[in-house]
């Protein structure tokens, strides 16, 4: 009777041991691999109460902590470009007017065009390609002015002429004049060797900044009266880096160059007696857009020879001559003052053709120029 009631106990004993070893099992897995059905993972808690992770929950952690934040970076990175795409379409000065007809407004850098590569050749002036029709319509384009300054400020004149060739235009209807009265004009002045400076002189006197530039100066720069004088010249490319670095600095640069140095978005009168490199340099102007930055353009030319670094048969460079003064005309340039140099001999390419002189001083004025 006695070992039937023992019996009942030592089977539910049994029955109750082995239910607590499967609920020790279950809490020992749970602890070692995590719990998936809760938002955060479970730990073991410390001794100021707060739940000590394992290296494993701390890795899983740290993954996505880096996955979030690039998810975070690239939602930047794609509303940062989407915010420039929207700004680069408000300012762009290609908009059609809007509904109340007002025009685009322009760019913030209008004074600088795009670099091109080469100029527009102009058609030959006859089927024969003959030299003496190229001479023939190049000099009837440089002998005949196309506007009228009514107003013209030049260099003193000699008994012979020969130093009456240099003028700028002072016609109210351009704006040099104004320029001069509210003392804001800017003169660039190039030159090789000794030079009279008797026009620079005029314009300084008047409130004009004046630079003039002569490679062969002693000083870097030096200011003498109401002028500044620079060891530099223009020319139509760079100096090569290696020999600027070994000569300490660079006798002759770009112009678009120089007034970046100097910090300069404009020159009012820019005047360039050059011996012969001054077709490669109004190439340079041309065709890196400078001349949108000049107001007045007074060069002395030179016909005996083709020119530094110009090359072709004589046709084929009275033809490039040519183009590059129609480049002129397509900017907005006008030929408002001539004059050849009775000194000079008589040579185009070092041949006697139409009696021409071997130098003549052309100045335009930019109809257009908006300082």
């Amino acid at each position: 009777m006695d070992m039937g009631r023992e019996r009942p106990s030592l089977g539910l004993l049994l029955r109750v041991g082995v239910l607590l070893t499967a609920v020790c099992v279950c809490v020992h897995v749970i602890l070692e691999t995590g719990w998936s059905g809760t938002s955060e993972p479970p730990g073991r808690p410390s001794a100021a109460g707060r739940p000590i992770l394992s290296d494993q929950n701390l890795g899983q952690q740290s993954r996505t902590k880096r996955v979030s934040a690039e998810v975070e970076e690239q939602d930047r990175s794609v509303k940062k470009r989407i915010s420039y795409v929207r700004t680069l379409k408000k300012e762009s000065p290609g908009k059609k007017r809007d509904e109340d007809g007002e025009a685009p407004s322009a760019p913030l850098s209008p004074h600088r065009k795009t670099p091109r590569w080469h100029i527009e050749l102009e058609p030959w002036a006859s089927e024969s390609h003959s030299l003496e029709e190229e001479a023939k319509r190049f000099l009837s384009y440089i002998t005949t002015p196309q506007v009228v300054c009514s107003s013209l400020a030049r260099e003193e004149a000699a008994p012979d002429g020969s130093k009456d060739a240099w003028a700028v235009c002072l016609d109210p209807k351009y704006s040099l004049t104004h320029r001069i009265q509210s003392k804001h004009c800017r003169i660039y002045s190039f030159g090789l060797g000794e030079d009279d400076r008797t026009l620079e002189r005029s314009l300084a006197s008047s409130g004009c900044e004046v630079h003039c530039f002569d490679p062969g100066l002693k000083q870097p720069h030096l200011q003498e009266a109401d002028m500044w004088l620079h060891r530099l010249s223009v020319d139509w490319r760079d100096p090569n880096p290696a020999v600027v670095a070994q000569r300490q600095y660079a006798n002759t640069k770009k112009l678009a160059t120089i007034l970046n140095d100097f910090g300069h978005r404009q020159v009012d009168v820019l005047k360039a007696d050059m011996e012969s490199a001054e077709w490669k340099i109004l190439e340079n102007l041309i065709l890196e857009g400078v001349l949108d930055s000049v107001g007045q353009m007074l060069l002395e030319v030179h016909l005996h020879w083709a020119g530094f670094e110009v090359g072709g048969d004589d046709p084929s460079v009275v033809r490039y001559w040519f183009s590059l003064l129609k480049e002129l005309e397509r900017a907005d340039f006008r030929l408002f003052h001539v004059h050849s140099d009775p000194a000079k001999p008589h040579l185009f390419l070092h041949k006697n053709i139409l009696n021409a002189s071997s130098v003549y001083t052309l100045s335009w004025v930019n109809t257009q120029w908006k300082p």
